[in-house]
């Protein structure tokens, strides 16, 4: 019976809110992106907007490419060759591709040239190494992502291959939406939604569920919080794959940018979900799967370049930063 109330509870998660402004100098901003390393999901929802600009357009297009690399021995990460090749350049991720966190050995490089090894209690013992044990219960593929097209002739003796990742644009018409102030992360009763609200209100919306809970829809009875408006169009870009924190600094950029001449928008969203295996979330902190696996972050940008920016994880991760 224990084993199934287990199954029933809804995972608890980790929301940090924070509110800002894009040109304060103390923002931080750019500084949570650069060091969220391996992301395989981004979104962006832009409300009473149709078709994307070109400039948009054109970003979204270029988000690749990244690469699989089969059969590929630790070792290489620690040639001088390599080293000089791509981690002196900082430009270069890498992480084990289809492994379990929880219960297989699973290898990141983060672009500071530091390797995470996340292995099992026989392998740790193999290599000899010093270590602390996981706050979490050979060779592999190796997914990697860099700057420049030099990991296919570099690594030209395995098994490599190029991949693009894959871009899906969407027109979702008449969509409601939660009413939001800037100023007012909490919320105000009958006046504007929390962050909160809004977190939830995401999700929904990047599934395609139905907003408005009606009493025939067995699959989701959530609807939209109160207050809210609806927009004749909104335009929902999701790009997934291995995509570089650089690359999502530049499109948050040109987000911002969205509203240099006047929209009617009063706010756009960008979300970036990070691999749910990853052995580490930001920075060095810790990751583990559980019942979940989520580490994400969320900014809505608002008309006069404030924002919120949401991050979480699940409930046995630090804290996000």
């Amino acid at each position: 019976m224990a084993t199934l109330r287990g199954l029933r509870e809804t995972p608890r998660h980790l929301l940090v809110c924070e509110k800002s402004n894009f040109g304060h100098d103390k923002s931080r901003h750019r500084h949570l992106v650069e060091t969220h390393y391996h992301n395989y999901r981004v979104s962006f929802l832009i409300p009473e907007c149709g078709v994307l600009s070109k400039e948009l357009n054109n970003l979204v297009m270029e988000a690749g490419p990244y690469y699989f690399v089969k059969n590929l021995p630790l070792h290489e990460f620690i040639t001088h060759e390599f080293i000089n090749t791509f981690v002196k350049k900082g430009s270069c991720y890498a992480l084990t591709y289809s492994t379990n966190i929880d219960e297989d050995n699973t290898v990141a490089l983060l672009p500071n040239g530091k390797l995470i090894l996340s292995l099992d209690k026989d392998t740790y013992e193999e290599t000899g190494l010093q270590g602390h044990p996981s706050k979490y219960s050979g060779r592999n593929i190796m997914k990697f992502s860099a700057e420049d097209s030099s990991v296919m002739s570099y690594f030209s003796k395995y098994q490599i291959q190029e991949h693009q990742p894959k871009v899906a644009i969407s027109t979702v018409k008449d969509l409601q939406c939660p009413v939001l102030r800037s100023g007012e992360l909490g919320g105000e009763a009958e006046a504007s939604c929390s962050a909160q609200e809004l977190f939830d209100w995401l999700g929904a919306a990047f599934c395609n569920a139905d907003l408005n809970n009606e009493p025939n829809n067995f699959i989701s009875s959530y609807c939209c919080p109160q207050p809210s408006m609806v927009v004749a169009k909104a335009c929902l870009c999701t790009i997934t794959g291995f995509i570089l924190p650089e690359k999502i600094c530049v499109l948050l950029e040109q987000l911002c940018h969205y509203f240099d001449e006047p929209k009617l928008a009063p706010w756009v969203t960008l979300s970036v979900q990070g691999f749910a295996d990853s052995p580490v979330s930001w920075r060095e902190q810790e990751h583990g799967f559980r019942k979940g696996g989520e580490h994400l972050y969320n900014f809505v940008i608002f008309n006069n370049l404030d924002y919120w920016l949401q991050m979480a994880v699940g409930a046995n991760d630090d804290c996000p930063p």
